[in-house]
């Protein structure tokens, strides 16, 4: 019988990590007493289950891993050097990139230029708009689970899922938000809204939180697909939001929920949805149908167990 991998990664986005901890696999993360980032431990946010398992980083050198994962520069320039021994540099390595290109959408180049390492890209888009030199891309879609919470849309507001929007700004959309609530009747939740906001919805009880709302909003102009949109659609809320990035590839306008470039064209459609609840009903359902087909945690756990066996093959049939 085959032991299950072991795998290090540094915890950087909570519930990407949780999605991906739901396969059959063990999750090794680095901690430190000053929690810095990517050492913050499993903390208290999420439900981990017993296969993501802390280390003191000051002990990772002496543990028995079969893969490395990076998820930032810091974790790929820094920090493998850092906790690491060079042995442990060696193993077969994997970078997920959940980010589209920041200092130029096309003509960016990725920090990894190694033929030996696997960089994943989270979205088609941003495989497209990264210049990944010669480094082997992957692409592995977000993968979500059924949080057996289902829409009930009998709030006549919408909602918006967005960590620090004030201090992000017009990347994700402050701008956005703020005309579009003029118009419409919007709720900002996350960590850091300020007086924006109603705070922070711990990720266990956003389902329930968010169920009530006729809407999702998704005012982000340039970023991946965010696992809240996917989580909405999953749930069956239907989802309005821009034309940009990988939405427009996962969205078909007016069937599944409703996208365009044009803000007040997107304020139309949300106040559609207010005063026509049985719309939002079959928008929501059909969004649910894509989600179900395209972001299953099934798949997402398959790809990743498939590709992780596939990079640890040649080390693993070498020690045995």
């Amino acid at each position: 019988m085959q032991k299950k991998l072991k795998v290090f990664t540094w915890h950087i986005h909570g519930s990407y990590l949780f999605y991906l901890a739901q396969g059959n696999y063990d999750i090794y993360i680095p901690t430190k007493p000053e929690k810095t980032e990517g050492y913050y431990g499993r903390g208290e946010t999420f439900p981990f289950g017993d296969n993501v398992i802390e280390i003191p980083a000051g002990e990772v050198k002496y543990q028995e891993f079969d893969c490395i994962i990076f998820q930032t520069n810091t974790n790929y320039l820094v920090d493998q050097y850092e906790i690491l021994t060079a042995e442990q540099r060696e193993l077969p390595r994997i970078y997920i990139e959940h980010d589209p290109p920041r200092q130029h959408p096309t003509d960016t180049r990725h920090v990894v230029a190694d033929e030996n390492v696997v960089l994943v890209h989270v979205t088609h888009f941003n495989r497209l708009m990264w210049d990944s030199n010669q480094t082997p891309t992957r692409v592995i879609e977000h993968g979500v689970t059924d949080a057996g919470v289902h829409y009930r849309g009998d709030l006549d507001r919408g909602i918006v899922v967005i960590n620090n929007l004030p201090a992000r700004g017009r990347l994700l959309g402050h701008d956005i938000f703020m005309y579009a609530r003029k118009h419409v009747p919007l709720d900002l939740v996350g960590m850091g809204t300020g007086s924006l906001g109603l705070g922070e919805v711990l990720h266990p009880q956003l389902p329930q939180f968010q169920s009530r709302y006729r809407f999702f909003f998704n005012p982000i102009r340039y970023t991946s697909l965010g696992l809240a949109v996917c989580e909405a659609m999953m749930m069956g809320i239907p989802v309005v939001g821009l034309a940009t990035t990988e939405l427009s590839a996962v969205i078909e306008n007016g069937v599944s929920g409703f996208i365009h470039t044009d803000v007040d064209y997107l304020i139309d459609k949300m106040k559609l949805l207010i005063s026509n609840a049985q719309l939002a009903q079959q928008i929501g359902s059909k969004g649910r149908e894509v989600a179900l087909q395209r972001f299953s945690i099934q798949r997402f756990t398959r790809d990743w167990e498939n590709l992780l066996n596939e990079v640890t093959a040649k080390t693993r049939a070498a020690a045995a």
